[in-house]
């Protein structure tokens, strides 16, 4: 199996940020919005938290998918929110989507525990060095009765499956692009990876699941 090649936690030139929001997630961000919205429902009271936020085209999409969801945006990259600020006033939802500029790795401290009727997180564990506590304090915010969903790319066994999946799913973008996904998919962790940390977690290691060919998906309901 390939060895994990970590990537930078945080986009901070103008450039990346650019580059990254004019990427096409449409179809992965609906899909991981309405896999959530099947497992936490629609209508529901608290507020839902998105660590690693990026552009915060997931909780724009959420909001839209549920006209009751509120959601809090949090990114470690300034330059990040500055642009997920710009694409919320375009939809017309400051209202009800409010960006947080913070660390995934202090979230219990900046929040505490039981804050959040669910929290989400799609393709940011990738970008995080030792994922296993960030993991815990995500299930800790999570209320009684709340949900945690938490998606990532998953890394592939060899170079050519990586070569693969990039020249399917990003070989209409640029060159930088493509490399983006690329080293993104080698930052990533396995399945299995995945699930020994779930397990250590003192969690059900059998609840993540590979949902793509190139995804894995964790979800926890919080049933204390």
């Amino acid at each position: 199996m390939l060895a994990r090649v970590l990537e930078p936690e945080a986009m901070e030139t103008e450039a990346e940020v650019r580059q990254y929001d004019a990427m096409d997630h449409s179809e992965v961000n609906a899909r991981f919005v309405a896999d959530f919205l099947a497992v936490h429902g629609t209508g529901r009271e608290g507020e839902i938290l998105d660590v690693g936020t990026g552009t915060a085209r997931i909780p724009i999409a959420l909001a839209h998918a549920d006209p009751q969801a509120k959601v809090l945006a949090l990114d470690l990259s300034e330059a990040m929110l500055e642009q997920a600020a710009i694409n919320i006033a375009k939809e017309g939802l400051s209202r009800r989507i409010n960006c947080h500029l913070g660390d995934a790795k202090a979230l219990v401290d900046q929040f505490g525990d039981g804050a959040f009727g669910a929290v989400v997180s799609n393709t940011i564990v990738h970008h995080i060095p030792d994922p296993a506590p960030v993991l815990g304090m995500m299930a800790r915010l999570v209320a009684p009765g709340g949900t945690l969903f938490v998606r990532d790319l998953a890394r592939p066994d060899t170079q050519a499956e990586i070569e693969r999946l990039t020249a399917l799913y990003c070989g209409g973008e640029s060159p930088e692009a493509q490399a983006l996904f690329a080293a993104s998919l080698a930052a990533a962790l396995s399945l299995d990876e995945i699930r020994a940390i779930v397990a250590e977690l003192g969690l059900r290691a059998g609840e993540v699941h590979m949902t793509s060919d190139r995804h894995w998906t964790w979800v926890w309901v919080n049933r204390s």
